[in-house]
């Protein structure tokens, strides 16, 4: 069967969603008293980057372990994604939030001041056939306030829901002398409830392209199939997010167990993941991830699966819980 491939003209699409602006806007008002923070990079090693040299601030809504103060779109970590309490302010976009039929990673208001723009940049992650997307619902705009992407010039406007392929080059610019432009941004896995809002001219390339689908998990997570701890030998490419052939490289030792928090999370070259179920099927994935990576427990040990758009490969390596 052929697939079909990305074209410049996939680089963004307005999906069915059309929210209230108005409550939107006025909803905002709750949470400019103070000055948001500007946008840092984290690193998994907890250093803090330098801020953004431009007046492009942040409004953590859902975060890292909820930190309120976390502006970073984050990843795969020892914490899952959780609200934060400044979504608790902002009731409305929390109705909208609940609306996304996918699992959420990051969710954030983040403002463009006026005359501000960004460098031109790409988010990789973001890509179809890993199964992340990122979607923007404006809050407040200015026709000078646009998003330049793949060489496409955007202007979007409050209230509606856009995807962007953020994996292309893009940048953001304010040309605005008053207004300061506020987007919602979600980050979010692609389920096939969340294609359903594309357009239909998006359809086909959902159905027969290089399309990685998550599945929708159980409400409550299920219990690990075994002892705990538990150990294995991993590739050493399985924890390395940059890694191009995540089943390959010598085998590392590897942990599983449950932390204070009774959070189930796997500890490999000196970095811990948390791990949430993948569908029902008995898999479990990296939070802040999708299944473009799992890992199944069986009798025998662990079977590793790296999914690129609808491609599968597989690697089972020993494992068991740790002999006491």
């Amino acid at each position: 069967m052929t697939t079909t491939s990305l074209t410049a003209a996939t680089e963004a699409a307005q999906l069915s969603p059309v929210f209230d602006s108005d409550r939107l806007a006025a909803e905002l008002k709750a949470v400019t008293t103070h000055t948001w923070n500007v946008q840092r990079t984290h690193t998994h090693g907890g250093q803090v980057g330098l801020p953004a040299a431009i007046d492009w601030r942040v409004l953590p809504l859902r975060s890292l372990g909820g930190d309120p103060e976390r502006t970073d779109p984050g990843g795969p970590g020892p914490q899952p994604f959780a609200p934060t309490h400044w979504l608790d302010r902002l009731p409305y976009l929390g109705e909208i939030l609940n609306s996304v039929p996918a699992p959420l990673n990051a969710v954030r208001l983040m403002a463009l001041g006026p005359g501000a723009a960004s460098d031109p940049h790409r988010d990789p992650k973001y890509r179809l056939d890993r199964g992340i997307v990122r979607l923007h619902i404006p809050v407040v705009t200015d026709p000078g306030a646009v998003l330049v992407l793949d060489g496409v010039e955007h202007c979007w406007q409050p209230g509606t829901c856009w995807y962007g392929d953020f994996s292309r080059e893009h940048l953001v610019r304010n040309t605005s002398q008053v207004v300061t432009r506020v987007h919602a941004v979600i980050d979010a896995l692609l389920t096939a409830g969340l294609a359903a809002w594309f357009p239909d001219a998006w359809q086909h390339l959902l159905a027969h392209g290089e399309v990685l689908f998550n599945r929708t998990g159980p409400a409550e997570a299920p219990a690990w199939p075994g002892e705990l701890p538990y150990e294995a030998l991993l590739p050493s490419g399985f924890g390395d997010f940059d890694s191009p052939a995540p089943l390959d490289g010598s085998l590392i030792p590897a942990r599983i167990d449950r932390d204070a928090d009774d959070v189930l999370a796997l500890t490999v070259a000196g970095r811990t993941f948390a791990l949430v179920p993948a569908g029902g099927t008995g898999e479990f994935r990296f939070s802040g991830w999708s299944e473009q990576r799992t890992l199944q427990p069986d009798s025998n040990g662990l079977t590793l699966r790296v999914r690129r758009g609808r491609a599968l490969a597989d690697r089972h390596v020993a494992a068991a819980p740790r002999a006491s």
